[in-house]
């Protein structure tokens, strides 16, 4: 029996991902959560397998960081992210965090069934296309402190809060910014969260 843990915050699209798994004889469900931060304190609790996660849910973590997360605190448990965004720069991000599978929403049932079991049993899932897709795309070009200063700003913060949550100065911020926007040849610091969301790189 392979022992799955779901993440996914839509409930309905978790119910319905719960009830097809439910079908097949060597599958089972052992936790859901709705949230990224949830994913490792459950997985810790449950131990599962295998755990299906979404990239985008709230929470102070998205699929990804959780998938790192698991890597380190429970490296047993094979990862397989399930997303409706294929874009090539998250599957770069997913391939940096050491994801096992990268699987669309849109796959067929029999397609995510059979991901499953080739995760499980110590395999890689990776669509082919997204592959060669994201080998040709550029390197993020961002530093680690312009990404999260950017990340920051595209979940809507201001500079005065990205300061005291990133422990730098405001005027340091401002800076990060400006040298953002400057890198992705952008217009202006919307643009440059439009670009880094197009990119997959934050």
């Amino acid at each position: 029996m392979i022992r799955l843990l779901l993440a996914e915050d839509q409930l309905v699209v978790r119910g319905a991902l719960a009830a097809l798994l439910a079908l097949e004889p060597d599958l089972e469900v052992v936790a859901q959560t709705a949230t990224g931060d949830d994913v490792v304190p459950q997985a810790l609790v449950f131990t599962p397998d295998v755990a299906l996660l979404d990239i985008d849910m709230p929470g102070t973590i998205d699929g990804l960081e959780a998938a790192a997360q698991l890597k380190r605190k429970l490296p047993a448990c094979r990862t397989l992210m399930l997303t409706s965004n294929g874009r090539p720069g998250l599957l770069r991000r997913a391939l940096d965090a050491k994801v096992d599978g990268f699987l669309l929403k849109t796959a067929p049932p029999e397609e995510l069934t059979a991901a499953i079991r080739e995760v499980a049993a110590g395999g890689r899932v990776l669509d082919p296309k997204l592959a060669v897709a994201a080998w040709d795309l550029a390197d993020n070009p961002l530093t680690p402190r312009e990404n999260d200063v950017l990340r920051e700003l595209a979940a809507g913060a201001e500079p005065p809060e990205i300061a005291a949550k990133l422990y730098l100065s405001t005027g340091t911020v401002r800076n990060v910014l400006t040298a953002v926007v400057t890198k992705l040849n952008a217009r202006n610091r919307t643009d440059a969260v439009r670009i880094a969301r197009e990119a997959g790189w934050v």
